[in-house]
């Protein structure tokens, strides 16, 4: 053989040697989260199991306290944000049309709790109507996560029902653990936050539930978009791709949710992994209550969000939308 076909094999066997060439990268999007909190386990659950990869893409989950997630998607700092419904109607409202194309929670996911010995010391009842509970509010300190969060808007609606000055609560702003934190100290009387961090007080014997989202209060706010999926039109519109992609994640990460228990929690305990993995499994029936299957947005979630902005007293009557043409779709998650 001469040296020529030598050198020709040589160079054939390192092609042949060399390792596979690398997959192209998939597009990044940012999805802009409010919280950490079991209010987004649909998220975590499409991350962790690798669905958004797998449809995709590669998202980056940031957090972005209160409606600063909401904030993100406006100004363009994140192409997606898990937001309130009653913030992502009234920033339409204000004429910052957003596009819902998931419906994560269909009922409020928010629980107010109040220290066990105050609610004691009022005669609390657990039974009595939520008018009547909403009334141990009067004049306590609340931490809530963000002004004109979903949490915030919740209290305001509670003094609402209770027949009482919403500004007669004294608003404690801070995160969900540092609103734990602070209630351990007793530096606060209560907070409103999504699972798991009220139920934790609870389960200890240190505080009450004075209403619950996922339990049906109030009964006349259902159905509720608590929780939406939102991007901006034009997101749709010049790249489909990426919304098809966040749609599906979303709807198996539901399916999921709602078929796969045990995998869901061990998942889920990993993302909070602070807390007793008996109180996560605890919550796991609360999760499904308000966590649609498959994850569709509606009119009549999204009109009740609107209403639940004028009780709180967060939208002017008058400032309600006339239409939601092109605010929401369902063609991502069917």
């Amino acid at each position: 053989m001469s040296d020529t076909a030598k050198l020709i094999v040589a160079m054939a066997g390192l092609v042949l040697a060399a390792p596979p060439a690398r997959a192209a990268a998939l597009p990044t999007v940012t999805l802009a989260n409010p919280s950490v909190s079991l209010s987004f386990a649909v998220s975590y659950l499409a991350q962790d199991l690798g669905l958004f990869r797998k449809n995709g893409l590669d998202v980056k989950l940031v957090e972005i306290n209160g409606v600063g997630a909401l904030n993100a998607v406006i100004s363009g700092s994140a192409e997606f944000s898990q937001s309130s419904g009653p913030s992502f109607t009234r920033a339409a409202a204000k004429g910052q049309r957003l596009l819902a194309i998931a419906e994560l929670a269909d009922r409020p996911s928010s629980v107010v709790i109040l220290r066990k010995s105050l609610a004691e010391q009022a005669g609390f009842d657990p039974a009595a109507p939520l008018s009547v509970r909403a009334r141990l509010l009067e004049g306590r300190t609340i931490a809530v996560d963000a002004v004109n969060s979903i949490n915030h808007a919740y209290v305001r609606v509670l003094a609402a029902r209770g027949g009482f000055d919403p500004e007669a609560i004294k608003l404690a702003i801070m995160p969900s653990p540092s609103a734990a934190a602070a209630f351990e100290t007793k530096a606060i009387d209560g907070f409103a936050s999504g699972p798991p961090w009220p139920e934790k007080p609870v389960l200890a014997g240190e505080a009450v539930v004075v209403a619950s989202g996922p339990n049906g209060d109030p009964p006349d706010a259902l159905p509720f978009a608590s929780l939406v999926l939102v991007t901006r039109p034009e997101t749709c519109a010049k790249t489909p791709d990426y919304c098809i992609a966040m749609g599906k994640s979303f709807a198996e990460a539901s399916s999921f949710l709602h078929t796969h228990r045990e995998e869901s929690l061990a998942l889920l305990g990993k993302r909070l992994p602070g807390f007793d993995p008996t109180l996560l499994a605890s919550l796991y029936g609360e999760m499904l209550k308000y966590a649609p299957d498959p994850p569709v947005p509606t009119l009549k979630a999204l009109e009740n969000d609107e209403i639940f902005s004028v009780d709180a007293g967060l939208l002017a009557p008058d400032d309600r939308l006339k239409d939601y043409d092109g605010l929401f779709t369902d063609r991502y998650v069917r």
